[in-house]
């Protein structure tokens, strides 16, 4: 059976939906208009988005590759896609409904086009250098949920200073190993902490929560239903309609009351934490 999960198609969400409000006033006063900060290039000659494209080419196929973003981003993205296979599928929210839907319609595509594979979720505006362990880290992630198809694997990051503005985990108990990798249980979550409970979580080894996941298709589809019943709901109707000619005005449709809800992961249960 390890084997045979070992050979399974491998897929990358990539959440660039957001229109970055809480930096906005920075960047417009930095470029002189409003450019939500995916789009931005703060270092090189590559924007955030398209260095993670560049992470995510590096893990699974590139054709292998859903993009989520807004409907006003289409100017962007004709400046930013390279124009070839590479740039895998790209789909526009009419309008956006926070997190869950962000992360849920793509899966919508995923799992009508390969329920059987897993999907790894990397938000488009983290900076990371270097990127060699961490897309290492992801490839060992990919491995584990492959072989326990029932869990998600949430990634962790070791905090460098005490940052209120993030979420955090603590590790739990070892669940197993996977080729030298420790997976442990999720014990607890904290969402932007205040001061004293911050300095409690760093003493207690707790992890900033980047928003890595990694999951069996199937089983993050399950933890929606779970989850955002109401946000599958509306999806699966989409699901029935993928590459028929009613697709885009059935998008159209269940986003006229999609309901603005975030994908809370400490809520859906059974998942250890990296």
């Amino acid at each position: 059976m390890g084997m045979q999960n070992r050979s399974s198609s491998r897929w990358s969400i990539v959440l660039a939906g957001g229109d970055g409000a809480r930096l906005q006033p920075s960047i417009q006063k930095w470029l002189g208009y409003p450019l939500p900060k995916q789009y931005c290039t703060f270092t090189g000659t590559r924007s955030m988005l398209q260095h993670t494209w560049g992470r995510a080419n590096r893990i699974v196929r590139p054709r292998h590759k859903v993009t989520v973003m807004g409907s006003t981003h289409q100017h962007q993205s004709i400046a930013h896609c390279p124009g070839h296979s590479e740039e895998g599928t790209l789909l526009f929210q009419p309008r956006n409904c926070d997190t869950a839907p962000g992360v849920f319609l793509p899966l919508t595509y995923v799992h009508a086009w390969d329920p059987q594979s897993v999907v790894v979720i990397f938000p488009s505006d983290h900076f990371i250098f270097p990127e060699a362990h961490f897309v290492e880290t992801v490839r060992r992630a990919i491995r584990a949920a492959e072989l326990w198809r029932d869990r998600m694997i949430l990634l962790g990051v070791r905090p460098t200073h005490l940052e209120l503005d993030y979420g955090w985990i603590v590790p739990g108990g070892i669940a197993g190993w996977s080729e030298g990798s420790c997976i442990r249980h999720l014990q607890e979550f904290v969402e932007k902490p205040q001061s004293l409970e911050g300095e409690r979580l760093m003493n207690q080894g707790a992890l900033w929560i980047p928003l890595v996941l990694v999951a069996p298709v199937e089983t993050l589809w399950n933890a929606g239903w779970d989850c955002v019943p109401a946000v599958m709901e509306r999806l699966s109707y989409l699901e029935h309609s993928i590459g028929t000619p009613a697709e885009s005005a059935v998008l159209q449709t269940i986003y006229r009351d999609m309901p603005t809800t975030t994908f809370l992961v400490r809520s859906c249960s059974r998942l250890p934490g990296d």
